[in-house]
């Protein structure tokens, strides 16, 4: 257990500190950057540290009702930690500085054509959560040690693709990629592993 304290916070940014993420490409990417939020804040019943995952709403117009983590697109001339602040406060009335910042993970390229900056954040104060009904269908507390399990996460194989699918195993429900590679990440980097996850794939029905 990890209790939602300056302690944990410290050795979490430690590892995220320790934590060599991949270089940036030489040549711009093609593709449109976005960014997303690893928001740890106290779990549900108080006694462990969490992150914010979401539904999205019904109403979107791209991936209803899906499970996600908080984020979007960068706006033109943004830098993928400011729209990660942006994003948290625009979804759920989350409003946190630069310094609630612990670290970045990889980039992830997905393939609707977006390459997702996963930036780490301390939400010391997430007692005010209001979530965006535009945006957000629920918004959900999960406690760290949930993806510390060893069968949180299981790999399958589909036939369009050579790369494995990752899956995350949430209250009777599959969670993929992107959202399910980058949580795989955090935990890897929880433990002090410079796991890649680039080359795990998503579903068919996330490719557009």
């Amino acid at each position: 257990m990890r209790a939602f304290d300056d302690a944990t916070r410290r050795n979490i940014a430690e590892a995220c500190a320790a934590f060599a993420r991949l270089p940036d490409e030489a040549e711009p990417s093609a593709l449109k950057r976005a960014a997303v939020v690893l928001a740890l804040t106290e779990s549900s019943d108080g006694d462990d540290t969490a992150f914010l995952l979401t539904r999205r709403a019904s109403s979107l117009r791209a991936h209803r009702g899906q499970w996600a983590l908080p984020g979007g697109r960068c706006d033109a001339g943004e830098t993928p930690v400011e729209a990660a602040l942006r994003e948290l406060d625009e979804e759920l009335a989350l409003k946190l500085s630069a310094d609630a910042v612990l670290g970045l993970l990889d980039d992830y390229p997905t393939r609707s054509g977006y390459l997702i900056t996963p930036v780490v954040v301390w939400a010391a104060d997430s007692a005010a959560i209001n979530p965006n009904p535009d945006e957000v269908a629920s918004v959900h507390r999960i406690a760290l040690d949930t993806i510390e399990h060893d069968d949180a996460f299981d790999f399958t194989a589909i036939p369009e693709s050579t790369r494995r699918v990752i899956r995350f195993h949430h209250q009777m429900s599959l969670i993929h990629a992107p959202t399910a590679a980058l949580i795989y990440q955090f935990r890897e980097v929880l433990a002090g592993r410079h796991t890649r996850v680039t080359d795990l794939e998503q579903p068919v029905f996330a490719w557009k």
